[in-house]
């Protein structure tokens, strides 16, 4: 397995998942209760995402959030405490 096999294949996601087929094969799908930005998220806003980062991260540009490949594997939920307004600032949550 190759570095490169950690690239994003698909992204999909539904009220309460967000899952990522990589290219290895791997799927990772993750509750949005990790991510309380998307959960909270309408449905247009957490469909409208696509891969940066030559495949290694996911943009959702309405909501300026950004999720890593690397921290999905992880598991590493939201930054406590921290939740993105629709215009991109952090507010205490």
């Amino acid at each position: 397995m190759s570095f490169s096999d950690l690239r994003i294949k698909r992204i999909e996601t539904s009220a309460d998942t967000l899952t990522v087929e990589l290219m290895d094969g791997r799927v990772l799908t993750v509750p949005l209760t990790y991510y309380p930005t998307l959960l909270h998220a309408t449905e247009a806003e957490r469909k409208s995402c696509h891969p940066i980062g030559a495949g290694y991260g996911i943009e959702w540009p309405a909501l300026d959030y950004h999720l890593s490949v690397e921290g999905l594997m992880q598991g590493l939920p939201e930054a406590p405490g921290l939740r993105r307004k629709k215009t991109g600032a952090l507010t205490p949550a």
